[in-house]
């Protein structure tokens, strides 16, 4: 539909949207209208993992002038709460965030947003890895709260974008070996190209089954397990598989209700985190693409113009490729 173009308040800025990416939660709300809470009451824009050029900057805004490209952190504090204060602002109860009801998206050709989470992108850095800084920022979370760092053995459950990106991660965070598990040979494939050492196709094994292999690949239990699919088999696989005294971080949503071998955790000292989106990552994405540290571009697997944004929306429900993009300037489709 056509809606007026935004005009920017005194700390925002008015952008050109270049390149969206698509994420499994934008096609949940398109197919289902709700994710646990969070309930779609009225049209809303999707599209959250988003870069573009500024056109316009409010009369406050200082860092940020007309022809910069930025890369979009999309969730935005409404209020300096004890959340903010305590530098965790991704769990203030008030935050915006696109595409989160009532919170419109920035899959259109004009979208206004905060400066201060407008980040420049260097020249080196194109709009699709822009773009991807987003998954990548849940990578980056993740992989801090789990603790990752020289030598650590990883087990990545789940082979999608975001199994993608902690695989990525962890390597980058001087993971000595990862393993990764799903049912797609496709998906496992990827994960090699993106630094994977072992690979397992999950087909009708039992947690338990899962978790001696992943044992029997690394030569020992994973010190850390990143659960990236939400599926109450593969939480059980992970509590099964991680060392005792390891970290086992909960990325995937999947029911609100599981059950797991909870006993099992604790009486070997596993402790089990969560995490909710992601925190002060897009200046420590943009570095890292900046020195090529990491590569995120092979992700990318489809491209659509906006117009065919339903025919984008079909290929990711039907689950093919890894990240499609939606390309927003119709005078500019590179990446």
């Amino acid at each position: 539909e056509d809606r007026p173009i935004p005009e920017p308040g005194p700390n925002e800025v008015l952008l050109r949207m270049h390149s969206v990416g698509i994420c499994g939660s934008d096609v949940h709300y398109w197919q289902h209208g709700r994710i646990g809470d969070f309930v779609v009451k009225e049209p809303m824009v999707l599209g959250h993992e988003a870069s573009g050029t500024v056109v316009k900057v409010g009369s406050g805004v200082t860092h940020l002038k007309a022809g910069d490209r930025v890369a979009i952190e999309p969730g935005v504090p409404r209020e300096a709460d004890e959340f903010c204060k305590a530098g965790r602002y991704n769990l203030s109860p008030t935050i915006f965030f696109c595409a989160t009801p009532p919170d419109d998206g920035n899959l259109c050709h004009y979208y206004k947003h905060s400066a201060s989470y407008c980040y420049k992108l260097p020249d080196n850095v194109t709009f699709e890895e822009g773009a991807l800084i987003e998954p990548l920022s849940v990578g980056i979370h993740a992989c801090k709260r789990a603790g990752v760092t020289l030598g650590s053995k990883v087990f990545v459950c789940g082979a999608g974008p975001i199994g993608l990106v902690n695989v990525i991660v962890a390597k980058m965070m001087g993971a000595a070996a990862v393993v990764v598990t799903d049912l797609s040979a496709a998906r496992l494939q990827k994960a090699k190209e993106v630094g994977a050492d072992f690979t397992i196709q999950v087909k009708n094994e039992t947690p338990q089954e899962v978790a001696s292999k992943v044992e029997a690949l690394l030569g020992c239990m994973p010190e850390i397990t990143v659960e990236c699919t939400g599926v109450q088999a593969c939480i059980q696989a992970s509590i099964y598989a991680t060392r005792s005294g390891g970290t086992l971080v909960l990325v995937g949503l999947g029911p609100e209700m599981v059950t797991v071998p909870i006993v099992n955790a604790a009486v070997r000292e596993v402790d089990i985190r969560g995490i909710f989106r992601y925190c002060n990552t897009w200046p420590v994405a943009i570095s890292l693409l900046a020195s090529k540290r990491v590569n995120v571009k092979p992700l990318v697997t489809h491209r659509f113009p906006l117009e065919k944004a339903l025919e984008a929306f079909e290929t990711t429900k039907r689950g093919e490729g890894v990240k499609v993009m939606l390309k927003c300037d119709p005078t500019d489709h590179n990446p």
